[in-house]
């Protein structure tokens, strides 16, 4: 008896719903219809001037780099990024495994998410830069938004602890602080990293220079 109570209020906040669903849709439906040549062609202009400046978007931040993971080797380099770019994602690494798994994610990204550029710095090759953003895990992400650093991700700890995160965890973890948007380009499939059992390296361990 209970059970059929039960159903019967399911069933009718679904019909709710669905009642709620179909009333949009026919106002919207309804809004098309009563559209007039004038008021189509307007809607026409206004994509067009739309696509043309995300095709422009598209072509200067392709001018910049965008699109590509490429490596920063001059310390100088990373401010003229930084300031010619609203978002950058840069790793500081160093050729360990933990690294690599980074690179392979962030590969992928910087293809999926052409308003953000991706870029990498040995962080022994750059010690000014890993003592002035406070550098001492390796790998770690800096996220930088209109020429300000604005977040940090450090080693994997926020993403599970172990390397077998999936390029989907950190391009939601980017998302959160806006360093990119989920809006861009083509959606992004699950890419699970190899399994395979690593310790986080310490900047400090990897060189006494710093």
């Amino acid at each position: 008896m209970e059970n059929s109570k039960v159903q019967e209020i399911i069933e009718k906040q679904v019909l709710t719903v669905a009642k709620v669903v179909e009333e949009k849709l026919d106002d919207q439906i309804s809004a098309l219809d009563h559209l007039d040549s004038d008021d189509l062609e307007a809607l026409r202009e206004r994509r067009l001037q739309q696509m043309k400046k995300m095709a422009e978007k598209r072509s200067r931040w392709i001018s910049l780099g965008h699109g590509d993971y490429s490596d920063i080797p001059v310390e100088k380099d990373f401010f003229s990024i930084v300031k010619a770019s609203d978002r950058v994602v840069c790793h500081f690494y160093r050729d360990n495994w933990p690294c690599k798994v980074m690179d392979k994610h962030l590969s992928i990204l910087a293809k999926q998410h052409i308003e953000t550029r991706f870029v990498k710095m040995h962080a022994e090759k750059s010690p000014f830069l890993a003592e002035k953003l406070k550098i001492t895990v390796l790998p770690t992400l800096v996220l930088v938004k209109n020429a300000k650093v604005d977040d940090y991700v450090v080693g994997f700890d926020e993403l599970g602890g172990t390397d077998e995160f999936s390029t989907e965890e950190l391009e939601e973890r980017l998302a959160k602080v806006q360093v990119i948007f989920f809006e861009a380009e083509s959606s992004l499939s699950k890419s699970g990293a190899q399994t395979r059992g690593v310790r986080q390296s310490t900047h400090s361990d990897s060189s006494d220079s710093d």
